[in-house]
């Protein structure tokens, strides 16, 4: 039986199906496009709000940093309340507009990776609808998108508990910093592994509610008892696709440094082009190598377990001819009439 290599398989599709990577781009950078204009616009309108008296222009105008920062202060007093209810209501249509736009721009990602890899490969006992199939996934894909809002917010709970918690280490009578700062990163580091680890599992969930037409709880179950079935494959693929994902940021890392270093020479607008360009191309590969990598798991869960393991070489132990060589022959028995120690008085 030949062998597949699913990372092998996940690279592969990133080249011959470029359109779900476009298509990947498509939705996430539309919705961070809106998000940023509706930030923009919002911030704008919050500005208008804000009363500026005659008196405050005049310090303003007075180039004095001690003049400026108490008309500063005098304009944004009293703004909070208006300023934290803007904050949540942005918060809450940004969330609602991710859980929708993610949940259809994902659906269609999906389904183009396991028609890719044929569905009838894709070992699961899936349901036969016939009608409202959409319908169904765009619901389980929402819930499994609900349930990353909420690990996500109880991440960011979690980290202000850290932060109270790491208060009470250090008071004013025994003021201790060091040991506040450690124990704050010590609890947002063990938040943000649980964080990340709770929603790998919920992303990894979405294939199974493509491929397999599992409802939100049912596609976490199958996800889990998939990773227990597959976990080196599983853990070969992720690794290796974030293993590129880190070489591109160390690229664009250094290569970002380029417009950088004639900042001294060229206007400030053809460097900030050039820094927003390789980003822009940054964050395009990386979806790619998303996109690869679902790829990498769909084709894990569509070829048999046998065929994603090396065939190993047989030990001349356990060879037919080895075997017959060790084998004692039926001929070479001890002759009854031969005199043993026994016999011998």
């Amino acid at each position: 039986m030949s062998s597949h290599s699913p990372t092998l398989e996940g690279f592969r599709v990133m080249f011959r199906r470029p359109s779900l990577g476009l298509a990947e781009i498509s939705w996430r950078w539309s919705l961070g496009f809106a998000a940023g204009i509706l930030l923009f616009f919002s911030f704008v309108e919050y500005l208008d709000t804000l009363p500026v008296s005659d008196a405050d222009l005049l310090l303003l105008r007075s180039h004095q940093p001690f003049l400026i920062s108490h008309a500063i202060l005098h304009i944004f007093s009293g703004s909070g309340p208006r300023l934290v209810a803007a904050g949540l209501v942005l918060i809450f249509a940004m969330t609602l507009a991710w859980i929708g736009t993610a949940s259809f721009g994902r659906g269609a990602t999906l389904k183009g990776l396991v028609d890719y890899f044929g569905e009838d490969k894709i070992q699961s006992a899936r349901p036969n609808f016939s009608a409202g199939e959409g319908a169904r996934q765009f619901r389980s894909l929402a819930g499994l998108n609900f349930f990353r809002v909420g690990v996500t917010l109880a991440a960011l709970v979690s980290c202000v508990g850290g932060l109270l918690l790491a208060g009470f280490a250090s008071s004013t009578a025994d003021p201790s910093p060091g040991s506040a700062t450690l124990i704050f990163l010590s609890m947002v580091m063990l938040v943000w592994l649980a964080w990340a680890m709770l929603n790998w599992f919920l992303s990894l969930a979405a294939i199974f509610v493509v491929a397999e037409g599992r409802d939100a709880f049912g596609a976490v179950a199958s996800a889990v008892d998939f990773c227990r079935a597959r976990t080196g494959s599983v853990l070969a693929a992720g690794t290796w696709f974030e293993v590129a994902h880190v070489v591109v940021f160390v690229v664009a890392s250094s290569v970002v440094a380029i417009p950088l270093a004639f900042s001294g020479v060229l206007p400030a607008g053809v460097i900030l082009g050039g820094v927003l360009l390789v980003a822009l191309l940054y964050f395009a590969i990386v979806d790619f190598l998303y996109v690869g990598r679902l790829a990498a798991y769909v084709a894990v869960l569509s070829f048999p377990e046998q065929s994603l393991v090396s065939q190993t070489v047989q030990s001349p132990l356990t060879d037919s001819g080895s075997q017959s060589s060790l084998t004692p022959r039926s001929g070479s028995g001890i002759d009854p009439d031969e005199l043993i120690l026994s016999d011998i008085q």
